[in-house]
């Protein structure tokens, strides 16, 4: 009997740890605003903003903040692009919308970088791919583990 109080003991320790170090992660994660003050937006190179403000972890929050579409501007969106071929080609075929043309007014899209410590594309498929195809509204990050 008092071994299997002592391995529920350790079963629950080991849950009440686990839960523990979650919430370590979950609390390190940052929100980030794409583009920082300048937002998401044509005529800018987030291939360097990426570069210049990573490393990106997991759990990151990636908040896109775009004008809405008017009469005189035509406002980006936000697609995530399925692999290294379709970003660098600006493919849209197989790529999922994430935000349209009105998601990114008012606090913006917000993305969380979850997926498993691979790359992760995105680009603007707005004025027929040309915000994409011109090299500026696209960029990829790679989330990493939270270092300890």
């Amino acid at each position: 009997m008092r071994m299997k109080m002592a391995f529920t003991f350790g079963a629950q320790g080991f849950i009440l740890l686990a839960i523990a170090a979650s919430f370590l992660v979950i609390g390190e994660a940052r929100t980030i605003v794409v583009g920082g003050s300048e937002g998401w937006r044509p005529g800018f190179n987030y291939t360097d903003w990426a570069l210049k403000t990573s490393p990106f972890y997991l759990n990151d929050k990636l908040v896109f903040k775009y004008a809405p579409p008017s009469d005189t501007y035509v406002a980006p969106n936000v697609y995530l692009l399925p692999n290294l071929y379709s970003y660098r080609t600006c493919n849209f075929n197989s790529a999922k919308l994430l935000a349209t043309e009105t998601q990114g007014s008012g606090e913006g899209f917000e993305f969380v970088l979850i997926n498993k410590w691979r790359p992760v594309y995105f680009a603007s498929a707005a004025e027929h791919g040309s915000h994409c195809s011109e090299g500026q509204m696209k960029f990829f990050v790679i989330p990493l583990p939270h270092p300890n």
